[in-house]
């Protein structure tokens, strides 16, 4: 299991809490587990069993290492911002108090300590850290950049992630299943919905690898490629005879693969110049 600092990102945002905002009490106090109620912005559905049964023997023996971050509601009710799988874990180990810090955080910090937090401390579902992301750019109008630097990451890394909430639900629900890797969900990520959702299903009944997928997705692209050059070509063909007819006299057309082209009327004449130059006014 990870076991990693709160890092630089979210350091950044405790600092920048206003030092008279934070209530007189905000230093290490016992709080009983009954007190405390999960994050609003917890980007985490589900905690991964194996880790949350590990970290319970964990605090069975050793105790909490770590205070969970928490901001007050109401007069005995506190919202977890960091630390429910120690909330969790304390509750399975039948600890009645638990160490917390209070601070007082506005949302949009609340909402980058959880995200932060998770992706630290445990491997987060890179569809939850995707929808996580999402949350920080409209419900709190950062930018691709600004959530970047607060999660510690590139706004290239910020912006692939988020390309995964474009795949189809279905695929999104297979990553969330852990049913396949990012990585194949990447390459999904040229395919219309009904393919990804086709090629996925295919992944997991025939164990493909990355690369499996990586291959089959080319090979449709080219395949794709090379129909639509053929669709083109006819399409020209039936275009430059129906003008020929038309104008009675043979027409070229060069398209290119940009969609610009020219378009070639030869005629044997002037007289018949003329007749072509009466017919396009």
């Amino acid at each position: 299991m990870k076991n990693k600092g709160l890092g630089r990102g979210l350091d950044a945002l405790l600092s920048n809490n206003d030092e008279d905002k934070r209530p007189s009490n905000e230093g290490l106090t016992m709080l009983s587990t009954t007190n405390l109620v999960p994050g609003q912005y917890q980007p985490r559905k589900t905690f991964n069993e194996q880790h949350l049964d590990e970290l319970t023997e964990s605090i069975k023996s050793q105790g909490i290492m770590q205070p969970i971050l928490v901001r007050k509601l109401t007069n005995d009710k506190y919202e977890i911002i960091a630390g429910e799988r120690r909330w969790q874990a304390s509750k399975r180990a039948g600890i009645d108090s638990v160490p917390v810090l209070i601070r007082d955080i506005p949302d949009s910090s609340a909402l980058a300590m959880a995200l932060i937090e998770n992706i630290q401390r445990e491997d987060l579902n890179v569809i939850e850290e995707a929808q996580g992301i999402k949350r920080l750019i409209n419900e709190f109008g950062m930018t691709h950049e600004a959530a970047a630097d607060v999660l510690g990451k590139s706004r290239v890394a910020v912006s692939n992630i988020l390309r995964l909430l474009s795949l189809s639900q279905h695929v999104q629900n297979a990553i969330l299943e852990h049913k396949i890797e990012m990585g194949h969900a990447r390459a999904l990520l040229s395919l219309d919905p009904d393919h990804q959702a086709m090629l996925c299903q295919k992944i997991i009944s025939q164990k493909l690898s990355v690369r499996d997928v990586e291959k089959i997705v080319a090979n449709k692209k080219a395949i794709n490629t090379d129909t639509n050059k053929k669709n083109s070509d006819e399409d020209i063909t039936r275009l430059e005879n129906d003008l020929s007819e038309r104008l009675g006299m043979k027409v070229n057309i060069q398209h290119q693969a940009k969609g610009s082209g020219t378009l070639k009327i030869n005629y044997p004449n002037l007289e018949q110049l003329d007749l072509l130059l009466k017919k396009l006014k």
